[in-house]
Parts: C-alpha cells; structure tokens; sequence
C-alpha cells in the first residue's frame, strides 16, 4: 500500500497565492458566486427566487435581481423546517450535518440539539479576562491541590474532574511552590500571563467589536506581551484575515478574503434614512461605513451580518476595514439613536473618572426603562471597588453626556428623555447572568454579554435589577 507523502506547509506560498488572489479580487469573487450556485442549485430556497445555478449566461446579475436581501426574520421558516428535521435541500443542495446555535437559531431552539461532529472555539477576549479573574480567587486552591495531586472536592462536574485527573498524576511541591512565589510577587496581577506561562509569545484572541472593553484588562494581564487580534469573521462565515498582526487590537485592521464567500457592502447612512444598492467588494469606497452582505457556500444567501465596517484601505484590490460595530440600535426611546459602540464609547469616557480613584468597570450592560415619564436610559455597572458617591454621580453625569448622538441630546435639553440611570451592581452579578446562559446552553468560549437588555429577556433584567446596591439619577442637563 502506497502511503501518501505529507504535504509540507509552505507559508511563502501561502502568502503568494493569497497576493495572487487579493490582485484579481474581482474576478475571484465573481467566480467564487458561480461556484456557490452551482454547488447549491437543487436548493429551494434559490428556486423560489428563480434561480437555477447554471442555467445563465449572466449568474452575479441574475442572482442580485432575482434574490433579496434578507435578515434572520425572513430566514426562520427554511431554518425551522430543518431543525424539525426535514432533510430536503433547503438552503443547500445537500442537508446540513450541523447548525450554529449562535446565529438565527436563539429564538427558534429552546431544548439543547446534539450535534455531530467537534465543535471549534475561538477565544474571546471576554474569557481570557473572566479566566484570569477567577483565578485571582482561587489561586491559593490551585496551588495545594497540585502540591498534594489532589482535586479539590468543590469541583463537581465529572467531564472536569476527569480531565484533571489526567493532569494532577501525582504531588508537586515544586511546582505548587513556583506558582505561589510567582503569584507573590506580582502587583496587582501585572503580567500574570507571562509569570504562569513563560514560554509564551503573544495572547492571540478576538479583541475586537464587543470584545475591545475587556482589552486593557488583558493587556494588564499580559504585560509585555503583544495582543494579536484573531482574524475577522462570525457564526455565519469567516470574512477576513489580520495581514498586519504586530498592529494592537484598537488599530488592527482585516483584509477580505475574496473566496470565502461572495461580499456586499450596504452604505451606511449618516441619517439613517433609506439605502442605496450594495456595492461589490472591489466598489467601496476608503473612509466610509459599510454593512457587510454575506452570501456563502453554507446556504446564506445576500444575507445582513449587522455587522458595520469602515474601510481603512485596500491590500492590493481588497479591501482592508475596521469592526465598528454592530448596525442594530440598542438604546432608542424616540428620535434617539444608539448603537452598542455608543454605548461603549460613553462607558469608556466614564470609566476615566472612575480609574482616578484606582477602580475599573468590571462588566456592564443597558436596558432602557419606559415605565418613567419620559422614558429614560439605565446603565448598570459592575466595579472593582468601593468609592464614594459624589465620584459615581459624576461617573453617572458623564454617562449622560457620552451619548452625543443628536437626537439624544435634543431630547434631553427639552425634556422628552428623562436622566440617565446608573445602577451598581453587586460584585458577582454579571457571572450570574453568564452562568445562566450557560444553562441554556450557551458555550463558554463563545459567551457575549448582552450590551443592552430588553424586557423580553425577563430573566436576565431580573438578575440584574435583584443585585442593583446603589442607583443615580444624572443632573448633567440640568
């Protein structure tokens, strides 16, 4: 039997064919749309639009004609046939082995499926940081129970204990003494990462989006190693790749990649009123935000990320863009318009007068509250420490004034949006929620905190307002 030689991987390579590529990106995309036509064409969901994979002379005008743009809403129907089974081709010429529970399936999957085959992690920045946290607690655990090789008995689940049991063989003082005079001798857990790991180069995760309020905390934790963000892509497909990883998390930009999908961009208004076609990824333009349209070999078809993008640049005839954030509005009471990186961007002002006094913002989340009149914003904080209250009323005031979305500041002024809230939580309170999603069924690798909370997510407003230990009311606009 002849054994098949490995292929040696060649990076030089990889990096030419991907020069290559990106020099004739549009060419590659309009291949990479035939491609996923064809392999698709016995779906139903292309023949109800009239589309026929190879039955055309013109397959990316036919498509952007005959298909429409779509979000989950107009996707559930097809996605609930196949999670009740139906093996058809639906929205591929073949059924689908799995389904990811983190894009349209939330609303539509209330029990846990079994699905087939490994599930892939990325590490989010968000549990780098609630990692290295616990460990802040239980780092004196750890260390005796490597010194005796025994598992502490607080550690109840089997699949854990099993795992660990392939680790702690048998006693280590030498090791359990290491950790310790190595914990001991941080300040304030500076460089954590390093003094555990020494060997290590870089911490390489998803920094960015919803996940850049957790990176000072990891570069706290890392020290002097560099953060390297993890390539740009989501639960529907991967998009594009970090070419310029030595660039920190807040700089990093990603080049697209013009055959895994095929991409369409949707300007995006400063007034938010109406929307021009998509443009190809070849037509946009440097300087302006985009939502990215995704149309992929997994049976999505034209369909809205939410995801906004700036173009930074272009790495030969790709373009090269920024995460900004997410399109959805959060907080929105009348003529107000907020968005999750607004959000951000006031807790991070905040924050500020908050570090001051040498406490950070451990987690925080939204919800807006129209049992007032006016409705009002409510923030909730998580914080690492306790300081007085004229710092968190100025912190609350600040918030207020972050929001500087003009149709947020006129209802202010005149009235018709009461002040914003700040409710302190107790510590501990955000691991709650999280532990509840888990028991939903959420992944921990993947877990996101929900940056505004709305009253249908009942339980989670619950957790919240239950552990509020003190609240301010902003005069910022008196």
């Amino acid at each position: 039997m002849l054994e098949k030689k490995a292929e040696t991987f060649n990076m030089n390579r990889v990096i030419d064919e991907f020069d290559e590529m990106t020099r004739n990106a549009d060419q590659v995309q309009k291949q990479t749309l035939k491609e996923i036509l064809h392999k698709n064409k016995s779906a139903i969901y292309l023949r109800n639009f009239g589309i026929n994979g190879d039955n055309t002379t013109d397959p990316e005008g036919d498509f952007k004609a005959l298909v429409p743009l779509v979000t989950d809403s107009e996707l559930e129907p097809y996605i609930k046939r196949m999670v009740d089974g139906d093996t058809s081709p639906i929205l591929t010429g073949h059924p689908a082995p799995a389904i990811s529970l983190s894009t349209v399936l939330p609303s539509l999957v209330r029990d846990p499926l079994q699905r087939p085959g490994p599930v892939r992690l990325r590490p989010f920045a968000h549990g780098l940081v609630h990692a290295f946290r616990t460990f802040e607690h239980v780092w004196e655990e750890i260390v005796t129970d490597i010194k005796h090789g025994v598992l502490s008995s607080r550690i109840t689940v089997p699949s854990v204990r099993t795992a660990m049991s392939k680790l702690l063989t048998a006693p280590n003082p030498e090791l359990a003494e290491t950790i310790r005079d190595k914990c001991l001798s941080l300040s304030n857990w500076y460089g954590l990462i390093p003094a555990l790991f020494p060997n290590a180069k870089y911490v390489y995760g998803i920094m960015t989006g919803s996940m850049e309020p957790y990176v000072k905390k990891l570069r706290h934790y890392a020290g002097d190693l560099p953060l390297v963000s993890h390539d740009y892509g989501s639960s529907e497909g991967w998009i594009a790749a970090n070419v310029t990883p030595r660039l920190s998390p807040e700089e990093a930009t990603f080049a697209v990649i013009p055959n895994l999908g095929y991409f369409e961009f949707l300007l995006v208004s400063e007034t938010g009123e109406g929307e021009q076609e998509p443009v190809g990824l070849t037509e946009v333009k440097v300087g302006r935000e985009y939502e990215v349209v995704l149309t992929n070999y997994a049976g999505l078809y034209r369909y809205r990320l939410g995801d906004v993008v700036k173009i930074m640049s272009f790495y030969n005839k790709t373009p090269q863009l920024k995460f900004v954030c997410r399109r959805n509005l959060i907080l929105s009471i009348n003529i107000d318009k907020n968005t999750e990186r607004d959000l951000q961007l006031s807790v991070e002002s905040a924050a500020k007068r908050l570090s001051e006094e040498k406490i950070e913002v451990i987690d925080f989340s939204s919800h807006v509250d129209l049992s007032t009149e006016p409705g009002h914003y409510v923030i909730f904080w998580e914080i690492s420490g306790e300081t007085n209250e004229d710092v968190l009323q100025d912190c609350c005031n600040c918030l207020d004034k972050g929001f500087i979305d003009a149709g947020y500041m006129s209802s202010r002024k005149c009235k018709t949006i009461g002040a914003l809230e700040l409710r302190v939580l107790e510590k501990g309170t955000f691991k709650k929620i999280q532990e509840h999603f888990l028991g939903l069924g959420s992944s921990a690798g993947q877990f996101k905190m929900p940056r505004c909370v709305k009253p249908s997510n009942a339980k989670v407003l619950q957790i919240l307002c239950e552990n509020v230990v003190s609240r301010f009311f902003s005069t910022a606009f008196e």
